[in-house]
């Protein structure tokens, strides 16, 4: 369900009412030092406090990483969370009361909030219930099946809330509506029970299951998933999709991992449940699960919020159905992937095993040496390729060879494209090295080969420009460069001196006006914003000249889409950059072309020549404008994470 857009006015409330020091000595040990507080850096690692907290200006700021803001952008860098939610958790706080733009769905997001907080209740007093009947004597089958072939210690069980179901068919029904007095249509919208088809009463949706707690990022219990401890199909029963819980969207361990995941600057995708948890009992916390699904975009993107190299570890059985599963995952992220947006990489454990079964005779240690040797995904597809192939009959090894192709053609670094085909042709060669030359020139004409149009990058007689209007395309790339410029201070000078390097100006009328008021406010302070939250002095313009200030949330505040770029910002301003310059370098063109058309050539050649010149010029240009927006995204092997100079 979309959460209705929430009023500029309680923003602006929020805002003033939210208390900087109120908000950050909750996360921060905060000491006084004048008229402001220090702290250690919650953001980076440090010894020395460089992090400052000034009450009169409401606003933080750090010396040795440079992250600043107010109190919802605190909540929202630290803890990676929406600026929608942060906007209701402070709301809630300081009792403020919530307006939407649209007045008319006022009362649906109050509702909606009521909701969402009996949920929880609801939720967390379950999980409660079934850790209790854990202890009880119908509990302890389940209790013998996690301590004895599970291998759990009670320090496990008691962290990641373990329980059990019992068997009745209303034994939790009757906890929570007879004795708790919840309405029973909130029970069923939690997932907890299901209406009889009589139409009379309810049922509990688990029964005689061991019960797994589903967290959110933030730590509060969303859904369950429930082990069947007989015969009962299916083995895992997870809630069903509710206010809360949203499978596709849902890491399960996530609220565990991610401070993991951030130090160690990966993270892991396993299948189940117990692999999470055998896996954080050995030490190794950077490990979520898909709750049995292919991993999605979705989950993929809250991963790498918590990592800078983006480097995701799919860890998936190595019997058929975890290859399928790979396989899957990989069908949903290849894109990002190609693009350089994630290292991926896989893992399969030798002998077909599970994490959860591998740690039982091996240690973290061995599993950590794994995770080093594992190939990335490139690497692990291609050898898939060969799985069950004979390569010396003809047939087999033109079969594999056709589909290294199909897969080479998508990788668009050069350098990295080379690579892989220097190494499918030394696998075709099976030994002979004389071959591999060979080989690696036919794969090479292979991949060359034009492909037929799809129609997505058609290039006419009349236009250089994809499909897309050259109004998009210009809109796209002055939005890319505003947000990075007010993200990201260290390439505020890259920015500026790449636009007047090639004499660029902002053409849309309310990118020129942003950009003014940059330009007045770095005036205004010596262009220095090192003690100055830009985005928040451009909120308060925006204001005082009756702006809509709506026009520019996409640029004032991030999410799990536009995060991407700012990790990718020398890359995403060169790429944009060319996009400007792709525009301007058409209109150039045309017009050139329409006054050569207009030119009697038998009368004015020399007139005609400059013209059908600058229009050489300007094509050739183009294509070289295109070939950098092309190669944007280079994969990490080649191009990592900030390593690309912008000249």
């Amino acid at each position: 369900m979309l959460t209705p857009r929430i009023h500029p006015e309680t923003i602006e409330d929020v805002k003033e009412r939210a208390d900087i020091y109120d908000v950050v000595s909750e996360k921060v040990v905060l000491k006084r030092r004048g008229k402001d507080f220090v702290g250690l850096c919650p953001f980076h690692d440090e010894k020395t406090p460089s992090f400052t907290v000034s009450p009169t200006k409401q606003m933080f700021y750090c010396f040795g990483c440079g992250a600043a803001g107010n109190a919802m952008k605190f909540i929202m860098d630290l803890e990676k969370r929406s600026f929608s939610e942060v906007v209701l958790e402070l709301a809630k706080r300081y009792q403020i009361p919530v307006k939407t733009v649209e007045p008319e769905k006022r009362e649906e997001l109050q509702r909606q909030i009521s909701l969402r907080e009996q949920l929880y209740e609801i939720l967390a007093i379950a999980t409660s219930f079934y850790q209790h009947v854990l202890r009880q004597s119908e509990g302890l089958p389940a209790l013998d099946y996690l301590k004895l072939k599970r291998h759990l210690k009670e320090d496990t069980i008691q962290q990641f809330q373990l329980g059990y179901a019992p068997q009745g068919w209303e034994t939790l029904y009757d906890y929570l509506v007879e004795q708790k007095h919840f309405p029973a249509e909130l029970v069923e919208q939690a997932g907890l029970i299901v209406p009889r088809k009589t139409g009379n009463g309810y049922y509990d949706r688990f029964r005689d299951r061991l019960m797994i707690p589903i967290h959110d990022s933030q730590g509060k219990i969303i859904g369950f998933g429930g082990r069947s401890l007989g015969d009962e199909l299916p083995k895992y029963l997870n809630s069903p999709e509710t206010e809360l819980f949203d499978k596709g969207k849902t890491l399960f361990a996530l609220d565990k991992a991610k401070n993991a995941i951030s130090k160690q600057d990966q993270a892991i995708v396993v299948e189940g449940y117990f692999d999470v948890i055998a896996l954080h009992t050995a030490g190794i916390q950077n490990v979520v699960a898909s709750l049995g699904t292919a991993l999605s975009l979705n989950q993929v993107r809250q991963l790498v919020r918590y990592t800078e190299s983006k480097q995701i570890i799919l860890n998936f059985d190595a019997d058929v159905a975890g290859n399928k599963a790979a396989e899957r995952a990989i069908g949903e992220i290849e894109d990002l992937a190609y693009q350089g947006y994630i290292n991926l990489r896989i893992l399969n454990i030798p002998s077909g095993k599970d994490p959860d079964e591998f740690l039982i005779h091996n240690s973290a240690e061995d599993y950590q040496k794994l995770l080093l040797n594992s190939p990335l995904w490139i690497e692990w597809q291609i050898q898939r390729l060969l799985m069950g192939k004979n390569l010396e009959t003809i047939a087999q090894s033109q079969q594999v060879s056709h589909q290294m192709v199909e897969l080479l053609r998508k990788i668009d670094n050069g350098m990295q494209r080379t690579h892989y085909i220097e190494y499918c042709a030394e696998l075709l060669s099976q030994g002979q090295s004389r071959l591999i030359p060979l080989l690696a020139k036919n794969l090479q004409t292979q991949v060359n080969k034009p492909q037929v149009e799809t129609g997505k990058e058609k290039l006419s007689s009349n236009t250089l420009v994809t499909v897309n209007s050259e109004r998009s395309l210009l809109e796209e790339a002055e939005v890319k460069l505003l947000r990075i410029y007010l993200h990201c201070p260290e390439y505020r000078l890259t920015i500026f001196d790449a636009l007047e390097a090639r004499d660029l100006q902002f053409s849309l009328a309310h990118h020129r006006f942003l950009w003014r008021e940059i330009t007045k406010i770095e005036e205004k302070h010596q262009k220095s914003l090192d003690s100055v939250d830009l985005i928040l002095e451009l909120q308060q313009v925006c204001l005082e000249e009756n702006q809509q200030t709506k026009q520019f949330y996409h640029l004032f505040y991030l999410d799990e889409h536009t995060e991407i770029d700012i990790c990718r910002a020398r890359l995403i301003i060169r790429s944009s950059v060319a996009s400007i310059e792709t525009v301007i370098c058409q209109k150039r063109r045309d017009m050139a072309l329409k006054l050569w058309q207009e030119t009697d050539v038998s009368k004015e050649q020399n007139l005609a020549q400059k013209y059908y010149q600058q229009i050489d010029a300007e094509t050739k240009w183009i294509w070289e404008l295109k070939r950098i927006r092309d190669t944007q995204f280079h994969d990490l092997i080649s191009v990592p994470l900030g390593g690309m100079n912008f000249n």
